[in-house]
């Protein structure tokens, strides 16, 4: 009798469990048997693993084999255990030491040919490896470059299940030299932002734009087609200041996890951009599909932008799966087999024509859609996540003077003042856990103001006269803080406040 331990981990949404991989081979009827709520993928790694000792120059052993996936009520999914299993067989077979190997993770699929196939969320499952106290990782060579961005792990990278038996004190004749499987990804996250300097006039845009970068506000731009809707929030990414360490990490397991991770560009340090086509479905945006939910794009905008273009187009049964995220900065995905959470902490950018026409604006004279049709298009966005958005503002087209003046400003200026008033910001917040103005609650924000009763009454007035909801109220004085941090002021005056209102008022339609 043969028993052998080592490790693996079990990656539920972006959280890392780990797991301990027990092979247990007995002088009984020869079998491979492999428990511990296996899904049927990993119930399918009995053979790879059985081809790839075979394929390595290995016996496999004539034995009652068991592997045992511990904690077993916890459901494991996916072919990233093959490495762990084929080395605790083989270790439980005694061709390879046993000793020590329950302190190793071991993450990879394993081809027929033996060769160690990358899997996805590695960073993450390293991270929670390293946070459980397990040093040493061994993953697929096309792995181990992402692998090495966690501090704390040594990492090593093997192209076959031969170098790592060599590696564990195995038969080192096993060895040969074999090309590493590369890795594939859906798409690699690429995204570079234009400079605002492009774009011509639009004042008003330009600084509801600076706005909700600096206080990490959710904006929504109303205007006709070619009014520099699309062009303008492409450029919000730009303004945004670089993301800290703590945020390039929770973002680039995001990307891992989701498969659109180049590890050779080391972590993402740069706020990521996703905007998903009006014909996305609820699981293409907030996550999902059938086994693991994989993330969605409101998920891969994580610390960055979610732009939603031409969003009247969008199902509502889309746009109402945000307002969960946009509240609580996670999603929840719940399957039957248990809950996935992935973080969600982004800000929300809407761009939309007045009407289907797109020419209501202003008096509207050369509009085409009747008051019915007008009413009905923008009412397919529902009033609780517009109430959300803090910044509404109308987009209109240029005219002969707009397109006569000089040379706009350009990005690296306006993210000097934006990076500026985000550093008092969080100089304000420090050691309360937020970081944002758009992450503070209404109620500290009314008790820091509640000495100043001309803000009071203008939030008072706007509420009675139907033009705000308390939450929307709350929100106003968010942006006023904004607008106070980017002029320099220690606190809002009543003209922030007056600003404030106009910036959430402007491209209102009812």
């Amino acid at each position: 009798m043969g028993i052998a331990t080592t490790a693996a981990v079990a990656l539920v949404g972006l959280e890392g469990h780990m797991v301990q991989v027990q092979a247990h081979l007995s002088a009984t009827v020869p079998g491979f048997t492999v428990v511990g709520l296996p899904d049927a993928a990993l119930n399918e790694s009995r053979d790879r693993v059985r081809a790839a000792v075979t394929s390595t120059g290995l016996t496999w052993p004539v034995r009652k084999i068991t592997v045992n996936l511990s904690p077993a009520g916890l459901r494991k999914r996916g072919s990233g255990y093959d490495l762990a299993i084929a080395v605790a067989v083989l270790a439980g077979a005694g061709e390879i030491p046993s000793t020590g190997l329950d302190s190793v993770v071991h993450l990879g699929e394993l081809g027929l040919d033996g060769r160690i196939r990358p899997v996805r969320g590695v960073l993450p499952a390293v991270a929670a490896a390293v946070d459980a106290g397990y040093e040493r990782v061994v993953v697929a060579a096309s792995d181990a470059d992402e692998a090495r961005l966690v501090p704390g792990a040594r990492v090593t990278g093997a192209a076959s299940l031969a170098q790592v038996v060599a590696l564990h004190g195995g038969d080192p004749a096993l060895v040969r030299g074999v090309e590493p499987v590369r890795r594939t990804r859906t798409s690699r996250y690429t995204f570079t932002p234009g400079d605002m300097a492009d774009v011509v006039g639009q004042a008003d845009a330009r600084r509801a734009l600076e706005v909700a970068a600096a206080g990490g506000h959710h904006l929504f731009f109303v205007g006709p087609p070619g009014a520099g809707k699309t062009m303008l929030a492409s450029r919000l990414p730009g303004i945004l200041p670089d993301l800290t360490e703590r945020e390039a990490v929770e973002v680039t397991a995001v990307h891992s996890v989701a498969g659109t991770f180049d590890p050779a560009d080391g972590l993402i340090r740069r706020p990521p951009f996703e905007d998903p086509h009006h014909t996305a479905t609820p699981a293409a945006v907030v996550g999902g599909g059938s086994g693991v939910p994989r993330p969605g794009a409101a998920t891969r905008a994580h610390r960055g932008i979610l732009f939603l273009d031409e969003v009247a187009e969008f199902r509502p049964s889309v746009l109402d799966t945000l307002r969960q995220p946009l509240e609580q900065g996670e999603l929840a995905i719940h399957r039957a087999a248990g809950v996935a959470r992935y973080p969600a902490r982004f800000q929300m950018v809407l761009a939309a024509n007045p009407c289907p026409c797109g020419m209501s604006i202003g008096k509207g004279l050369e509009c085409t859609c009747t008051p019915t049709v007008r009413r009905k298009y923008l009412g397919r966005l529902s009033g609780p996540l517009l109430d959300r958005v803090d910044l509404q503002v109308e987009v209109l087209p240029l005219d002969n003077v707009d397109r006569g003046r000089g040379q706009a400003e350009s990005t690296e200026s306006v993210a000097r003042r934006v990076v500026a008033a985000r550093q008092a910001a969080r100089d304000r917040l420090r050691g309360t856990g937020w970081t944002t103005n758009a992450e503070v609650p209404g109620t500290w924000l009314r008790e820091m103001l509640r000495p100043r009763e001309d803000i009071s009454d203008l939030i008072d007035h706007a509420l009675s006269a139907g033009m705000l909801s308390l939450r929307g109220a709350d929100r106003v004085l968010r942006v006023a803080w904004t607008i106070a941090d980017l002029a320099g002021r220690d606190a809002p005056t009543a003209d922030d406040v007056g600003d404030a209102l106009g910036l959430r008022r402007g491209g209102h339609h009812g």
